[in-house]
């Protein structure tokens, strides 16, 4: 059955409303403003005027790691040798160095992100890209070709009478604005509806790790929170611990809370008697019976190896070398050592790569639409750049670099990509080659010129004269 623009967006809503939960559970893990997990409840209550969470933030970790390796440094399409200019001025008018990342970010924690495409007013040759968080936004794919096929974002901002909830409904072939007024949704007066007659829907989804059954992704958290939540709470109970146990502890006899007092004779606190670090009295043990014994303190070290054990799981679950998570070795590694440890984290971000890679060439590929006024078929066949996900040296990426292009393998323009320049650098580079090629030439040119103006030196019949050199007996 059909339905109607009103009857899209209160299910597209709804379907929101009912995942919220989880996406601000994910979000505060990765703010680190989860709650404490695994303390006694009648414990937490005793201690709650004094106990603080600590926080370890091992999901934070875990999604910069991945994150701080996909950057975006062009399109290609097929058969060109370099990145396409046009799209990449698009690409920066938007501002979307910054935003892909964001985009990339959200991703990775919540699972998913969205990135709309739309036309930009007074400008019809730079449509509008944003990537959206999915905190404000969801989509519902077509269980056959797994297309979006229609999506909301939601917003409320401030008015005069007090906040106005806000929503645009993306649909095949249009986008229509709406607010709630009194607890109903309206088509917002204040926004033309965009009836664009595409016949595909201007929203694409980031999604991470997607599945067959879960096209929408995972979070890259899923497997870490359970080992960050013990990790805090032990930390938090090493803290505990270390507020009465990490200072000696002290019995005194035969004492009177009078006896407690400093030098002015004032009565001193109870924490001053529990960590003071000397006592003055004038009873003793053979008149009195006063004693004072100490027992030693705790090395909380349980705490500390028991963290050591979670950071060495994090590792193995999210790929990370274990010197990313503190575990340091007493001999440091060697730099092939630390490259070798890498390794499935650089193979995992290319798989992000791969996979990002093709919601941006579909997100370019509705850009030109915009812009063209049909589709364009190579766009079908468009390449997503990514800057090498591995840390590689300098010195090791242009050695390898120029020896391929020595050996005839690669062309200059790909020796330079491969070395790291982006596309601008590139491009002056090679206006900078072209123009002394230019200057070389001229001045052949003219050297050409002026010797056959001043005719061919005849050639000398004296031969060249020989130098000696003395020879040592």
């Amino acid at each position: 059955m059909e339905r109607t623009d009103l009857q899209w967006l209160k299910y597209l809503v709804k379907c929101h409303d009912d995942e919220l939960p989880k996406l601000q559970r994910l979000d505060s893990y990765y703010e680190g403003t989860q709650p404490l997990s695994y303390m006694a409840p009648e414990l937490q209550a005793e201690l709650e005027e004094t106990v603080r969470q600590v926080v370890i933030n091992w999901p934070r970790l875990v999604v910069d790691s991945v994150e701080e390796r996909l950057d975006v440094e062009g399109f290609r399409f097929p058969g060109e040798p370099a990145a396409d200019a046009e799209l990449w001025r698009i690409w920066q008018a938007n501002d979307m160095d910054e935003q892909s990342q964001q985009g990339h970010l959200d991703s990775l924690v919540l699972g998913r992100s969205y990135v709309v495409i739309g036309t930009r007013e007074n400008d019809d040759t730079t449509p509008l890209i944003t990537v959206e968080s999915a905190l404000d936004m969801f989509a519902e794919r077509d269980p056959r070709t797994r297309d979006v096929r229609a999506a909301v974002k939601r917003w409320t901002e401030e008015s005069e009478d007090g906040k106005v909830k806000h929503a645009s409904l993306y649909l095949p072939n249009s986008t229509s604005w709406w607010l709630m007024d009194k607890g109903v949704w309206i088509e917002d007066p204040d926004h033309e509806r965009d009836d664009h007659m595409i016949g595909e829907v201007m929203v694409e989804v980031l999604a991470n790790r997607p599945r067959l059954k879960a096209p929408n992704g995972i979070s890259e958290l899923t497997d870490v929170i359970p080992l960050s939540d013990a990790a805090c709470k032990i930390a938090t109970d090493m803290m505990v611990s270390a507020e009465y146990h990490a200072t000696p502890r002290r019995v005194a006899f035969g004492f009177g809370e009078d006896d407690f007092v400093d030098s002015n004779g004032r009565k001193v606190s109870a924490f001053s008697r529990i960590i003071g670090r000397m006592w003055a009295t004038e009873k003793n043990k053979k008149e009195h019976g006063a004693d004072v014994i100490q027992f030693p303190e705790a090395t909380l070290s349980n705490f500390h190896d028991t963290l050591k054990q979670l950071a060495v799981l994090v590792a193995s679950l999210s790929g990370m070398p274990p010197h990313f998570l503190g575990q340091a070795a007493d001999n440091p590694a060697s730099a092939d050592g630390i490259r070798s440890s890498e390794t499935r984290l650089v193979k995992r971000a290319e798989r992000k790569q791969r996979g990002n890679g093709g919601t941006w060439e579909r997100v370019n590929r509705k850009v030109r639409r915009l812009v063209d006024g049909k589709w364009t078929p190579a766009a079908r066949s468009l390449e997503t750049i990514w800057r090498d996900a591995s840390t590689p040296t300098i010195a090791q990426k242009a050695d390898a670099a120029v020896k391929l292009h020595v050996a005839k393998i690669v062309p200059l323009r790909q020796t330079r990509e491969d070395i790291g320049y982006t596309q601008a650098q590139i491009e002056r580079m090679e206006e900078q080659d072209q123009a002394a090629a230019d200057s070389a030439m001229r001045r052949i040119l003219a050297g050409d010129l002026a010797a056959f103006e001043a005719g061919a030196k005849p050639p000398s019949d004296d031969p060249e004269p020989v130098e000696r050199v003395p020879v040592a007996a």
